[in-house]
């Protein structure tokens, strides 16, 4: 894949590249409030959605056509380039007619190859960065397969939108990261960039700081944060949006370090660990739910919730996989005997309501 810089006149190659903005263009007043804030704080590319796809009907689905004059008028007086999503042929069309400067591809139309060749063959001709955001689900080849048919188009100056992966259970971000699934992109595509998307990883504004860093701990290249002059009121995600106040200060704190890590290193190493942790979180929840769904078999059969035989026989398996897999058996038993015990407690919940 031949790649160019996806950097426009102006701005600077230090990590990280930002480009921030409300979910969704509302009014004219409230994206011109929120550009002026951003503006005045040093963020020199806007975003706003202009069209929303949404996952189920009745949400609302963006302002349409009518905002993009709005993105011209952030342009012209506030000088900042303006950036937003694009699902269809027409979408690019509109966008492009009124001078948009970057367009990104969203997780929902990454998915769907017969959507971003549509996208890719309206583009033919355009020399305009284009980012791609990750498929909904955990599909690396999707992802790179989205990327590859813009490329084969002609555009050059591309770069990935991390944004986390949904998942079925509860759990604590809105979408999973996954980290393993960007880096090993970097490994297959080395000289395309990476942005981190934080706001649709973590889905409320108070992870947004953490997600940043990690972000920029992994060497990823930029951010994209959704940001609001008034958050609480927002038509979309007002949960994961930041004023350009709070954005500007969590910029602020980052952490840039100069040095590509490694896994020989202590950082890297530690957000491995947290990873793992986070994955382990996840798989509990998910264990905890189908121990939810057995209770409500046994409530439905009048059976006890204690089964002794199938709690021996899980602790006598997993003590003796414990062994086979460098780990003291007598620990194993340890950690199942606590969530055994969590299992029964959820159980019993249920059994008596």
């Amino acid at each position: 894949m031949e790649l160019e810089s996806i950097l426009l006149p102006g701005l600077s190659d230090r990590r990280p590249l930002v480009i921030a903005g409300p979910c969704s263009a509302e009014t004219r007043e409230q994206v011109m409030k929120t550009a002026t804030q951003l503006a005045d704080k040093g963020i020199r590319i806007f975003r706003a959605g202009i069209w929303k796809p949404r996952t189920k009907p009745g949400g609302f689905e963006g302002i349409g056509v009518e905002g993009l004059a709005w993105l011209k008028d952030v342009k012209k007086e506030t000088g900042m380039y303006t950036s937003t999503e694009v699902a269809t042929a027409m979408h690019v069309y509109e966008a492009l007619k009124a001078g948009i400067d970057i367009l990104w591809v969203g997780a929902r139309t990454t998915a769907n190859p017969f959507a971003v060749q549509e996208i890719a063959d309206a583009l033919k001709g355009v020399d305009i960065p284009v980012l791609v955001k990750n498929p909904v689900n955990p599909d690396l080849d999707l992802w790179i397969g989205a990327l590859e048919r813009i490329n084969n188009a002609g555009l050059k100056r591309l770069a990935a939108i991390h944004r986390g992966f949904s998942s079925y259970d509860k759990k604590i971000y809105r979408n999973l990261p996954q980290w393993h699934i960007p880096i090993e992109l970097r490994r297959r595509l080395p000289d395309l960039p990476i942005i981190c998307d934080p706001s649709h990883i973590g889905g409320k504004r108070e992870l947004i700081a953490s997600l940043s860093q990690q972000a920029m701990d992994m060497n990823f290249d930029g951010l994209i944060i959704e940001s609001h002059c008034d958050p609480d009121a927002a038509w979309s995600d007002a949960a994961q949006q930041l004023t350009p106040e709070v954005l500007d200060y969590i910029l602020s704190l980052l952490i840039i370090r100069k040095e590509t890590q490694t896994t020989e290193n202590l950082h890297e190493l530690r957000n491995q660990i947290d990873e793992c942790d986070n994955n382990l979180m996840q798989e509990l929840a998910k264990r905890m739910r189908v121990a939810r769904e057995i209770g409500t078999y046994k409530k439905e059969h009048n059976m006890t919730v204690l089964q002794a035989g199938r709690y021996n026989e899980i602790l006598d398996k997993y003590a003796a996989q414990a062994v086979q897999c460098g780990m003291d058996p007598g620990f194993i038993k340890k950690v199942f005997e606590a969530i055994h015990e969590e299992s029964v407690r959820q159980q019993i919940e249920i059994i008596n309501q």
